[in-house]
């Protein structure tokens, strides 16, 4: 075996689980996800059939993640964060083969006990703030928060609040990446 798993947790067959990953108390992993190297999966955390995670992401404690999920590399799922996968649940109506579909892209953040609705995807290093209901998709490095959530600026790929000048540029105090903000939408230049 080529990754960690705690004693008390459960992988199904079927399941694929990349190298140096760890999978820690209480978790149960389905048949027919795949998660990728390095990744860590925090206590009581449920990862359903069709999940796909990328290399290196992170999944905190309590988190729930659903059929129709994708998530890229460098993602980072807070603890009690959930995701949707079906906008009209009824106990009594059989919707298993309607479920909707989330992709979370590359090094996005996902605060503690945000909820995503489903059918709404997640920009690559975008920060959806703790507690947040994400409503619709969010763009790239957008900082997200609240109920329904509402975008309140743009992100570093480090993590950072960017202000931009008016020349519509903005450095990450950390990483000194640079950043310009064009047509509505953020991109790293340098």
């Amino acid at each position: 075996m080529s990754y960690f798993s705690h004693p008390t947790a459960v992988v199904d067959n079927g399941a694929e689980i990349g190298e140096g990953t760890k999978i820690w108390h209480f978790s149960h992993i389905m048949t027919a996800c795949k998660i990728g190297k390095t990744c860590n999966i925090g206590q009581n955390v449920v990862i359903s059939p069709g999940v796909i995670l990328g290399d290196n992401v992170k999944v905190q404690n309590n988190v729930s993640i659903y059929s129709g999920v994708t998530c890229d590399d460098d993602v980072f799922l807070g603890p009690s964060c959930v995701f949707t996968n079906v906008i009209n649940p009824r106990s009594a109506v059989n919707r298993r083969g309607m479920y909707e579909k989330t992709h979370v892209g590359k090094g996005a953040s996902i605060g503690a006990n945000a909820t995503i609705v489903c059918g709404h995807n997640i920009g690559e290093y975008a920060f959806v703030g703790a507690g947040a209901v994400v409503t619709r998709s969010i763009p790239a490095y957008a900082l997200v928060v609240g109920n329904p959530a509402k975008q309140i600026g743009w992100m570093s790929e480090f993590g950072h609040r960017l202000l931009f000048t008016a020349e519509k540029t903005a450095i990450c105090p950390e990483s000194e990446q640079e950043y310009l903000f064009e047509n509505n939408q953020v991109k790293r230049i340098k």
